[in-house]
């Protein structure tokens, strides 16, 4: 199975944090998975990142330092095209969020199963895996 995985399981899947789930933890480390990151995720965090400033629960890595974990970790790269780009706007209203918004246009349109914690980017698809 070829996962997606959305910003927050990503970074916990590189931390090994608590806060990932065993069945994410399963499922990521299953060699018959092929783990996939968007671009749209190191965008995310190399944005939040710069616009931290010092304040409590800022993003603790650089986007860089994020791509570097994420290529270590053996994860695929997946880009934005421009059909990911439009199938945006066929997405229904259930998340305002842009970062995740891409995330459920490339996995309804690559397909991935996509891996969240978030049940408002759940909601989008049964092939969503809410962990």
């Amino acid at each position: 199975m070829r996962l997606l995985l959305d910003t927050h399981i990503a970074l916990w899947a590189i931390a090994d944090h608590p806060s990932l789930s065993a069945k994410a933890r399963m499922l990521i480390d299953d060699p018959d998975n092929q783990v996939v990151i968007s671009a749209a995720t190191v965008w995310e965090i190399a944005i939040k990142h710069a616009l931290a400033r010092g304040r409590p629960n800022d993003m603790p890595i650089s986007g860089q330092e994020a791509l570097g974990y994420f290529r270590d970790a053996g994860f695929e790269m997946l880009d934005i095209s421009p059909a990911h780009v439009a199938a945006v706007e066929t997405l229904a209203p259930l998340h305002a969020d842009p970062f995740d918004r891409m995330l459920v246009a490339q996995a309804m349109t690559v397909p991935l199963r996509l891996l969240t914690h978030d049940p408002r980017v759940a909601a989008y698809s049964d092939s969503i895996i809410a962990v």
